[in-house]
Order: C-alpha cells, then structure tokens, then sequence
C-alpha cells in the first residue's frame, strides 16, 4: 500500500483520463473529451504510471489496450467513479432546486402497513419531492438498490451483500388465506397444518423470501412443501385464493394486500413461521431524501429481531 505522501499526489484528473482513453479506445479522442491536448494527457498518464509503479496501458497497440495492471485497476475504480458522477450530478440538481426525486422498492404486501402511511408523512414535509414506488420480490430490489436504481427498499431479508445494508424493521406471522366460504373460514378459530388439503394449495415461485422461508420450516410437513399448483407471485395466488381456486400459505399482510372481504386469514394453531421486513439500504452513498423518508418510517417502535410482532 502505497503510503500518504505518496497517495497525495493522486487526484481525480488522473482517474478520469485513465477511464476516458479505455473508453474512448484513443489518446486523441480521450483528450478532446476532457478538453485538453494529447500531450498533456500523456504526461497525465505518465505520472500515474509513476505512481503506481507500473504502465497502464499498452502504447504500442492500436487502439491502445490496458495492460493486466491497468486493466484490474480501471474495473476496480469504476463503480467509484460512477458513483462520484451520480453524487455530483444530485448535488447539481439540489442546489439549481430541480425536483427532487426519490426511489423506494417494496414488497406489496408492506405497500399498505409501512410505505403508504410513511409516504403520507413524508409528502406532507417534503411536498416538492417526486416519488416512485416498484414493487418486486427482495432479490430483486436488493439487485436495484445496490445498482442504484432505488435509493432504498422495504422487502424480506435478501442475500448478504457488502454493497448493502438490512435492518430489520418489523414482520408478521404465516397462516392460511383462503376464501370466506372455505371450511376452515366459515369455522372460525384457528387451524392446524394436518386439516389443509395439499391439492388444494397455490404454491409461491421457488425465487421469492415467502417460498425460501416455507422450504425451510422444519414444521412444515413435506405433503404441503410442493403442488400441482404454481404462481410467480402473490397476487396471482391471491385472485387464485378469491376465486375460490385454492388456499394459500402467505403472511397475514401478504393475505391483506388486496384488503378484499372475499379473502380470509385464518391463523394456524401448529405452524411457527415469521416473515421478516427489512430496510434495505446501500453502503456507499446517501439521497438525503432516504434518510428523511426512513426517519417519518418511525422504526424505533420496530420489533428487534426476535421479538414477536
């Protein structure tokens, strides 16, 4: 690691001409976008080359080509340049007051009891702000957030990423949502695991939190892991369930999505199995906006992990 005296003479000049040459595949077209004369883009080259110990690009091929050093070090600084440029780039806007924008992902089940409320509060201190919200599975948001095409998102836990960080922030328990005309509906009262008919269950698309969580369950007997009925998502499953199609094993605010009459959550006396919510936020960089949003989210009333909710 080189040492700080040596670090101090490393700027932003020298980075962008580096990722405007393998850009632009030429010296010439480099520095005609940066503004300046092929030579003096050399001699910028040069010096962090000097610096860095080694050459970066290989002048003897036509168009030039990143040696192994320079090339491992332009994929490296990418995303710190990009990410620099988008900074720069809101800072502009903020300060001209162009509209301010914000990007919230949600699973659709945590659109009513969490976003819409927060969302309220928000637009009422903040009423200059364009929001857009897009609902998607976790995996997918998480994907977005730390591509920065969300500025946050509220979803089930998704895998880990250095990128990203998840705090819990609430949760709800699984039962059975079926049609108000269902046995177990009309009933009343709790059911068990052993009195839901496997051929009558709309199963969840392998690639969501809720199907990875009832795979999991080790109290979820194997008749009920699998079926001959299949969606891609939980809305399917719920016009499936109100139509009378089938029953389904969701979350209770996943079953209250459409806040429908016709669709009933009917708790489960012997199935232990808690969907978390996250707040999925990137590591890297902040939208002021995000951090006003979560604050009216008011998580501090948030069940820690492992409290029941």
């Amino acid at each position: 690691m080189k040492s700080d005296s040596e670090n101090t003479n490393f700027n932003l000049r020298h980075l962008r001409a580096v990722h405007a040459i393998w850009s632009e595949g030429s010296f010439v077209r480099a520095a005609e976008r940066l503004g300046v004369v092929p030579s003096a883009l050399t001699e910028t080259v040069q010096r962090l080359e000097a610096i860095a110990g080694g050459q970066l690009f290989d002048r003897k091929s036509r168009p030039p080509v990143p040696t192994p050093l320079g090339l491992g070090f332009l994929r490296e600084t990418e995303p710190l340049l990009r990410d620099l440029d988008g900074a720069l780039a809101r800072l502009r806007d903020q300060a001209r007051g162009a509209c301010l924008a914000l990007r919230i992902g949600a699973a659709p089940s945590a659109i009513s009891p969490l976003v819409a409320p927060a969302l309220a509060r928000f637009h009422a201190r903040h009423p200059d702000v364009t929001v857009t919200i897009h609902d998607d599975v976790a995996e997918r948001l998480a994907a977005m957030v730390t591509a920065d095409e969300l500025d946050l998102a509220i979803a089930g836990r998704a895998q880990t990423s250095p990128d990203l960080d998840q705090t819990e922030i609430g949760g709800d328990w699984f039962g059975l949502a079926c049609h108000r005309d269902h046995p177990l509906a009309r009933r009343g009262g709790p059911a068990t695991l052993a009195e839901i008919d496997p051929d009558t269950l709309v199963h969840l698309g392998t690639d969501t939190g809720s199907a990875r969580l009832l795979a999991s369950c080790p109290g979820l007997p194997a008749r009920l892991r699998s079926g001959r009925l299949r969606t891609h998502s939980t809305i399917a499953q719920l016009c499936l369930v109100r139509e009378g199609a089938g029953v389904a094993l969701l979350p209770r605010n996943a079953v209250g999505l459409f806040r429908d009459p016709a669709i009933r959550f009917v708790e489960i006396s012997d199935l232990s199995l808690r969907r978390r919510l996250y707040l999925l936020r990137p590591r890297a960089r902040s939208n002021p906006m995000a951090e006003a949003f979560v604050e009216v989210l008011g998580l501090d009333g948030m069940p820690a992990e492992g409290e029941e909710g």
